[in-house]
């Protein structure tokens, strides 16, 4: 059964437009990452549902009839409760979330125009154009905020290190490694046995399993390395053949690869005993990139190490929070304030060398 007829099974209305499934075939073909194909089926499938529901022929539907989708997506219930409210976005869903439905629906689009079947596109895009007030930025379909990422505080830290001393020793060298390694959740439960390079405690993160397709090494602590020895001791006693790293220890699973969402349950849980309930599999990630730039490590040597193809990724990630600031700023303003004060104090009125 090819992915295309699972994905209109799983959301007929995609089924009954056939420009749609055609388009989704080409993605597949193309060896777009399964997650990502059932993002777009998703984001494309709740659009066609308005179209249908409204009586629109997508193939022909103008701007007014995406305006009206961007306003039902900001207007729609939260799916946790009618009680929660996202501040960013006015309503249920966050103006990320709102963001990714609105790109299926652009790509469709743009797929539309190459085949000759429309001339423009009604969603469009934010881009810069030369000549325009502002500096030429051309605002997009719905305003992208941009907020700073979230990591725990140190008190919050060492309540989630404290829960996770209680769990098992796979559970920590997952841990370990998704904050040493700055690993994504996909990148961590995908390492390989022969990923690993114990001798010079670094570990391979492969091009599949990255969100750009970019391979690197990283390494990991001393002290990882110590858990990551327990662990492999451990896990010959569920297998020992060789492949991936991490396995289940379930009875209906017992000796499979460990899941995205078994790792994700298993971070929420940890969390949510912590009482730190922000905390998710991508905290360790931040956390990790901001600690490497407290510590000084230049923008590109972060992005190295991160994986990212250009900086301006990077920056999104570091979040150094206003305490770090305050002190660079204090420290800062030290050195001048000394400066400022020895030259009104110098007897010559000449200047001398203040140290930092």
């Amino acid at each position: 059964m090819s992915g295309t007829t699972v994905l209109t099974e799983k959301w007929p209305v995609l089924g009954r437009h056939e420009q749609a499934a055609v388009w989704l075939q080409i993605w597949t073909d193309l060896g777009r990452a399964p997650r990502t194909i059932d993002a777009y089926a998703r984001g494309l499938a709740e659009y066609l549902v308005m179209c249908e529901r409204e009586d629109v022929d997508p193939v022909a539907a103008n701007r007014a009839h995406i305006a009206f989708y961007v306003r039902e997506l900001t207007s729609r219930p939260h799916r946790r409760g009618a009680n929660v409210v996202s501040i960013d976005s006015g309503a249920g869903l966050a103006n990320a979330t709102i963001q990714q439905r609105l790109v299926p629906v652009r790509l469709f689009y743009d797929f539309l125009m190459e085949e000759g079947l429309r001339e423009s596109n009604p969603v469009g895009r934010g881009r810069y154009t030369p000549g325009r007030q502002r500096g030429g930025q051309q605002r997009g379909l719905v305003p992208r905020l941009t907020k700073l990422p979230w990591i725990p505080s140190e008190q919050q830290w060492l309540g989630i290190l404290q829960v996770a001393r209680a769990e098992s020793v796979r559970n920590r060298v997952m841990l370990a490694l998704a904050y040493d390694s700055a690993l994504r959740r996909e990148e961590l439960c995908s390492l390989r046995t022969d990923d690993l390079d114990p001798a010079h405690r670094t570990l391979r993160v492969r091009a599949e399993t990255t969100k750009n397709r970019l391979e690197r090494v990283v390494p990991y602590s001393a002290s990882t390395g110590v858990l990551m020895s327990a662990y492999l001791a451990h896990r010959a006693t569920v297998s020992r053949a060789r492949g991936p790293l991490f396995l289940s220890e379930s009875r209906r699973n017992h000796g499979q690869p460990l899941t995205l969402w078994t790792w994700s349950k298993v971070v929420r849980r940890i969390a949510l005993e912590a009482g730190v309930p922000r905390f998710s599999t991508h905290t360790t990630r931040h956390l990790c990139l901001t600690d490497l730039a407290r510590m000084g490590w230049e923008l590109h040597a972060i992005a190295t190490f991160a994986g990212h193809r250009n900086t301006d990724s990077t920056l999104q990630y570091i979040h150094l929070s206003g305490r770090d600031l305050a002190d660079k700023l204090a420290r800062g303003m030290e050195h001048i304030h000394a400066w400022r004060i020895q030259m009104l104090t110098s007897a010559d009125g000449t200047t001398a060398e203040v140290s930092r």
